[in-house]
């Protein structure tokens, strides 16, 4: 555990990287309304809000149902000379489960479903507790963690772009009417979106960290509780409904 202040650069302790440029800042605790930008690329590091924590859930569990809606509702119809055929994205893969394509099956259910899926309910996990203004869930920190390792493997997203692109292709040989699916998915990308607004990894390792929940052993505490600490006080944990809280840059 840090002061605030305090930094080690052989273990990174109480310093903070730009998740776009990977410039070097020190950790300080935020005050609401403040705001960190790296003073290189002036990427917003981390800037408090009231309630984020409850927006974060509401909006997982709103991708939850969205996913679900856009596995199992019709994605596609397609029509030419008469004949016309719809389906579901479950469908879909099914239809791929048979011989050597079933590894393409695996692969659209667990990048395109699953891993969403998992991904918005250890958010949920994570930070309802919080949210409701009680200590975080007993694995909260392994749940986060999995939901970091999780993120760069979520590709609703790039289904969705390259759906887009092959409709493109096929316009021009029969009729395409887009199934309720294919609108649940493009909500999902604009639901995970303001998700990606309000969530900060950084702030929200570092609200756990304020709630008692030991993380990497780096913790950073401000001079002020580290002082009543070595007094002999416990000072009461800091609340965590603000993501961007308590964690900040300086240049």
């Amino acid at each position: 555990m840090l002061i605030e202040g305090q930094y080690d650069l052989t273990t990174g302790a109480g310093l903070l990287a730009c998740p776009r440029c990977d410039a070097l800042h020190i950790e300080e605790e935020l005050l609401s309304g403040e705001v960190a930008r790296c003073v290189r690329c002036n990427t917003v590091l981390a800037r408090p809000r009231e309630g984020a924590f409850t927006r974060i859930v509401a909006l997982s569990l709103t991708q939850v149902v969205l996913m679900i809606a856009a596995t199992f509702f019709p994605f596609l119809q397609i029509s030419r000379m008469g004949f016309g055929n719809d389906t579901s994205l479950f469908g879909v893969a099914l239809a791929f489960s048979h011989g050597w394509m079933i590894p393409l099956t695996v692969a659209v259910i667990v990048f395109i479903v699953a891993l969403p899926v998992m991904r918005a309910l250890l958010l949920v996990y994570t930070l309802m507790p919080m949210a409701m203004g009680r200590r975080p869930a007993r694995y909260a920190a392994p749940a986060f963690r999995a939901s970091e390792i999780m993120r760069p493997w979520s590709m609703a997203e790039i289904f969705i772009i390259g759906t887009a692109v092959a409709l493109v292709k096929v316009g021009g040989l029969a009729s395409l009417h887009m199934g309720p699916a294919f609108w649940a998915f493009c909500a999902l990308i604009l639901v995970g979106l303001a998700s990606r607004i309000y969530t900060s990894s950084a702030t929200i390792w570092d609200a756990l960290e304020d709630q008692g929940v030991r993380t990497d052993g780096r913790e950073v505490v401000p001079a002020s509780r580290a002082e009543a600490t070595s007094a002999g006080r416990v000072p009461a944990a800091s609340g965590g409904a603000s993501v961007g809280a308590s964690v900040g840059a300086r240049g």
